[in-house]
């Protein structure tokens, strides 16, 4: 990770932000901390928040160790890509839905390290701008060609300008697209797309 982003010009003090270390206490302590941070939008989301801050809790692993789902339950961070009243979506083969990017949290990672790490390996974007607090916490079980595990999922906001050159990845995702967000196929998107378009749209505009 360290070398891709000194490839893009990231040096220094964040560079080694971006690559830190932290000890399982830690990084489960500050995890616990994001998730808490969220103001949730509706009964379903205080649900999901009260079901995600018990499972950091507990003591259970929070990172998927080995593929396509062990343990069945682990930690994602996705990030919503938008410029303005438009959202970036990937045609993800083995999810077979447009979703936002993201990509599981690594052990010893914080999550907002996940977005700018997958930000540049899936899109080959880098964020200009700080990542802050997530805006929204789900817990879904999978469909596509690897269902049937949780997704415990921090939705973060990354603003792109959408003249920007994006290089996708051609092995996870079929294409990619920018819809406005009232033409996102909702019919064929995660199912809390449509909750998560409706925050973020009070969250920008309200």
């Amino acid at each position: 990770m360290q070398k891709r982003e000194q490839g893009v010009g990231v040096t220094g003090e964040k560079a080694g932000a971006l690559t830190r270390k932290l000890s399982p206490a830690t990084i489960r302590a500050e995890i616990r901390d994001e998730v808490a941070s969220i103001q949730p939008f509706d009964e379903m989301e205080e649900s999901h928040q009260a079901d995600a801050l018990a499972w950091v809790d507990s003591g259970a692993p929070l990172c998927r160790m080995a593929k396509p789902a062990t343990p069945p339950k682990h930690l994602v961070s996705y990030f919503a890509v938008v410029d303005g009243d438009n959202i970036l979506l990937v045609d993800h083969r083995s999810a077979q839905l447009w979703l936002p990017p993201g990509g599981h949290v690594e052990p010893g990672e914080h999550p907002r390290e996940t977005v700018r790490r997958e930000l540049f390996e899936e899109l080959k974007v880098v964020a200009g701008h700080e990542i802050t607090e997530p805006l929204m916490v789900t817990c879904t079980t999978t469909v596509g060609l690897a269902a049937g595990h949780v997704d415990v999922s921090l939705w973060y906001v990354v603003r792109v300008d959408r003249r920007q050159s994006i290089e996708f990845d051609e092995q996870e995702f079929a294409g990619v697209r920018w819809f406005r967000y009232s033409d996102v196929p909702l019919q064929r998107s995660d199912p809390h797309m449509e909750r998560f378009l409706a925050k973020l749209g009070v969250s920008q505009f309200g």
